[in-house]
């Protein structure tokens, strides 16, 4: 059977070019690395019985370096729907943990953050949790922590991009639509599925209002956008970093999980440790000259 290798560097790096061609000697290939972008990622074709054996044999070449590697078969790798978490993925904050910063109790949202995106508590309990540690805080907070968003490097590249291919866009999270709405509207995303925090004179109450967004919730909207769409799984492409990532992400033909926590990067098919958001883009077999921004 025919597999595409995609290794991509953090950041253009000599070293990848002596990476894939020793990954190419050791796959027997005749052509060599194909490059998307000079010193940053190239793709390697190749046949093979048993890709899990060859996926082990390549991290073995690639050792520490930070290269990421993805491989995959090449019919279908454009995906014509990306759904995406926001939190530790679009942008860089988790937005609890900045609220908690502001009004003094940050180590114990984060803490209980953690817990919750490394699968170790389960997740709605744990918002409940963190929310309620709210109640009674100003609104005006929420504008002070927005002015903190930090997108992640690659996500204005990642949706421009995918929007100039035709890919239909989601933005799917268990944070808030005060945070999440305006950033999407920036992007670019078509649409967005997130938690609503409940306000009563100007002050957070501490709940979150009904339903909340979970991981199963964020699979349901994967699957419900392909059906919409009338794709097949491996027209999605799905990313994310936390536990509650991980139904979304093995729902999708191609779910990668984006620097994700111990346990998530573990767990998941496809993962990148290290390159930024266009990472994707390559996975996808997208050109350095392809790429928007």
């Amino acid at each position: 059977m025919r597999f595409v290798l995609t290794l991509i560097s953090a950041a253009p790096d000599h070293r990848l070019a002596g990476v894939a061609a020793a990954v190419s000697s050791a796959l027997g290939t005749v052509e060599g690395p194909v490059w998307l972008a000079a010193g940053a990622a190239c793709d390697v074709f190749f046949d093979a019985a048993d890709p899990a054996m060859i996926e082990r044999r390549v991290r073995a070449i690639v050792g520490e370096a930070a290269i990421d590697l993805l491989l995959q078969p090449p019919s279908s790798r454009r995906k014509r729907l990306l759904v995406a978490d926001f939190e530790s993925t679009i942008i860089e904050n988790e937005m609890l943990d900045e609220l908690g910063s502001i009004i003094g109790i940050g180590p114990a949202i984060a803490e209980i953050t953690w817990r919750a995106m490394n699968g170790e508590i389960d997740f709605a309990n744990a918002l409940i949790a963190r929310v309620a540690l709210l109640g009674g805080t100003e609104t005006r907070v929420l504008a002070e922590a927005a002015a903190r968003i930090r997108l992640c490097p690659g996500a204005e590249s990642l949706v421009a991009t995918a929007r100039r291919a035709g890919m239909a866009t989601a933005l799917v999270t268990g944070g808030f639509t005060f945070f999440a709405e305006p950033v999407a509207a920036r992007l670019g995303f078509d649409r967005v599925v997130a938690n609503r925090l409940e306000i009563a004179e100007d002050r957070l109450t501490g709940k979150v209002l009904p339903p909340i967004v979970t991981g199963e919730t964020k699979k349901a909207t994967l699957v419900a956008l392909a059906d919409e769409l009338r794709l097949p799984p491996e027209a999605v492409l799905a990313v994310g970093d936390g536990a509650n990532d991980l139904p979304m992400l093995n729902a999708a033909g191609l779910g990668i999980a984006y620097h994700a926590k111990p346990a998530v990067a573990a767990a998941a098919r496809f993962r990148l440790d290290h390159a930024d958001l266009t990472g994707l883009l390559y996975a996808q077999g997208y050109r350095r000259e392809e790429i928007l921004g």
